[in-house]
């Protein structure tokens, strides 16, 4: 069965005086996908997300959230959703449970659901713990436990991972993975290139409140960036001769015992690999290069994801 639409966006526009925030936004996000929506800091992601969690009011467009108005239909739709906020703090002194038995109290859930997240997110250790004492990835992990407490159908998260160590962003990762795998849908904003390519099942570039593309990120990556490229080592006086006659090879660039093979195609690595065997080259070191997302941005607007 085909996935359906959990959240629909036509030309959303929202301005700030004479700045532009979101510009003509329109995208679609299907039932159980995790969806990312990617671009530099002050691209448009955070104001795009409040409009579609009804925190803002676009000046035009249409959103529906679950078949509902964000803003006219704010009741009903809060009791479906969960929304984690880029910024967010709770009173330094509030404890862990006291935290998550409010939130329970106010979407009358039971106290044990809140126990029950806690334990499923690594946290039932620190649930006597003050709030200022918990490390950034706990505070985190925290707030994905009071964005889940109404078992909602729809997910927001909004920078989730940012400042976080490797290490605590990865065990977050996993979390996001498992609410998915729970048949929740995700909605989330990163900056983070690897972050959206380890996580998302679709993307949706963003860049001065625009829409550029949407779609996997492998295709992405196969659509706007093609080129492969091989880089290995051998002492073999014909093989850059061999290499250039390699199809769909572009460049071979030969510097002492080093070579750099571009090309196009998802066979390219393959060919080089089978040149290497059928002529017997000796290689001392091989390594390939692949485009990813970060690519992509750098080829669509001329400028690094992190400039």
């Amino acid at each position: 069965m085909a996935a359906h639409p959990v959240i629909r966006v036509s030309g959303c526009r929202k301005t700030y005086g004479k700045t532009i925030a979101v510009d003509e936004v329109s995208f679609e996000v299907d039932d159980g996908e995790i969806f990312g929506l990617i671009g530099p800091n002050g691209a448009g992601k955070t104001t795009t997300l409040e409009c579609v969690e009804g925190l803002r009011v676009p000046d035009r467009g249409t959103i529906s959230v679950l078949g509902l108005d964000p803003f006219r239909d704010v009741y009903k739709l809060q009791d479906r959703i969960g929304v984690q906020l880029q910024q967010a703090q709770l009173q330094k002194r509030i404890k862990v449970w006291e935290a998550v038995y409010l939130w329970a109290s106010l979407y009358r859930r039971r106290p044990s659901d809140g126990d029950r997240l806690l334990e499923q997110l690594g946290l039932a250790d620190k649930r006597d713990a003050w709030f200022m004492t918990l490390s950034g990835g706990q505070k985190q992990r925290l707030f994905i436990v009071l964005a889940l407490i109404n078992d909602p159908d729809v997910v927001f998260l909004d920078e989730l991972t940012t400042g976080l160590d490797p290490q605590a962003r990865r065990a977050i990762w996993e979390l996001v993975r498992g609410i998915r795998a729970r048949g929740k849908t995700v909605f989330l904003t990163t900056h983070l290139m690897e972050e959206a390519e380890r996580l998302c099942d679709r993307v949706a570039i963003i860049e001065h409140g625009r829409i550029i593309d949407i779609d996997t990120p492998e295709r992405l990556v196969a659509r706007h960036c093609p080129e492969r490229t091989v880089m290995l080592t051998t002492n073999d006086p014909i093989a850059g001769e061999r290499f250039r006659a390699i199809p769909r090879v572009d460049e071979v660039i030969g510097q002492d015992s080093r070579f750099t093979i571009r090309g196009r195609g998802d066979d390219l690595v393959t060919n080089v690999i089978d040149c290497v065997s059928e002529n017997r080259i000796r290689v001392t070191d091989f390594r390939t290069v692949i485009p990813n997302l970060e690519d992509v941005f750098l080829k669509l607007t001329g400028h690094s994801i992190r400039d």
